[in-house]
């Protein structure tokens, strides 16, 4: 008897409940959406159940403000948390969102001993830090997303200058989900070539400029922050570990040393499996890109001592 997998989001705003949609439309498992506010959970999970004869999925969708009902999770996805607003720099949220997340994750860990924690609340790799702490879990049983949204965001903005398709693009961005971020040049290609070849330095250093302004230039537009991109990314890495893929995915993972970096969570490239985080590739960095890592870890440093 194949056993259905369980998954848990925690938080009804628009990223927990595209996360769910997406989810659900990719028929991973049984889910279960907590939100402070069960009436509202409830109805956003009645809503995507009607929409499952239609859409052909299977998993059943339970809205709630019990953890009790997420006892058994393989996967618990943390998006709770104040969002950023026009003129907040993600660090602007780190001690009011550290109180909500470090609750969550204890509350999750009591129920599901033996889920993988997947964390969207920023700042990202100091919130991954909290939920850690709060969880007592291994290291490789927590992660944080935002390397694939910010990869996704760069592949874009370059397929678009290049009048390409998207999917014509690869390439990753480490280090911390914000001003810090660190995209590695040279692993960016298109259909296979360098795009060094392809874009002047200028060129690229705009659309790097862009990739890091990514978040801050959508909530201006609309008022409010990203939802889609970033649920998108969630539901691959989710996808990954329930269906144990070893799939190497540029994630916020806690490092014990590699990239001569120790004791943080930051964005490098990690092989998603059924037990979280079950390697870290170590990439050939160029002496310039290893030093802006570096740089980064420690400004994600910074914010985990002021927690």
């Amino acid at each position: 008897m194949i056993q259905i997998k369980k998954i848990t989001v925690v938080g009804a705003g628009k990223v927990g409940t595209s996360v769910v949609q997406i989810l659900a439309y990719k028929n991973l498992g049984d889910i279960t959406l907590v939100n402070r506010t069960a009436g509202k959970a409830q109805g956003i999970a009645l809503d995507l159940m009607e929409s499952s004869p239609v859409e052909g999925f299977g998993a059943n969708i339970t809205g709630t403000d019990d953890y009790s009902l997420t006892k058994g999770s393989d996967v618990v996805v943390i998006t709770a948390g104040l969002p950023r607003k026009e003129g907040m720099g993600r660090d602007d949220l780190l001690l009011q969102n550290k109180a909500i997340v470090y609750d969550i994750a204890k509350n999750l860990a009591k129920y599901s001993p033996n889920a993988v924690i997947i964390v969207v609340t920023n700042p990202l790799d100091a919130m991954a830090y909290v939920a850690w702490k709060a969880s007592g879990f291994k290291e490789n049983k927590v992660v944080g997303m935002a390397g694939i949204l910010d990869s996704s965001r760069l592949r874009y903005f370059i397929a678009k200058e290049l009048n390409v398709p998207p999917k014509s693009v690869s390439g990753m961005v480490l280090g911390s989900h914000g001003d810090f971020m660190i995209p590695v040049i040279s692993s960016i290609k298109v259909n296979g070539k360098p795009v060094i070849k392809l874009l002047s330095q200028e060129k690229l250093n705009q659309i790097i400029q862009r990739t890091i302004d990514a978040g801050a230039e959508i909530i201006k537009l609309e008022g409010d922050s990203a939802f889609y991109a970033p649920a998108s990314s969630v539901a691959q890495m989710a996808e990954a570990i329930l269906k144990d893929k070893k799939t190497f995915l540029p994630c916020s993972a806690f490092l014990n040393g590699e990239y001569g970096i120790k004791g943080i969570f930051i964005g490098v490239p990690a092989m998603l499996g059924k037990n979280g985080i079950e390697k870290i590739m170590k990439l050939d960095l160029t002496g310039q890109e290893l030093s802006s890592l570096q740089k980064s870890a420690d400004a994600i440093r910074d914010m985990v001592r002021k927690l």
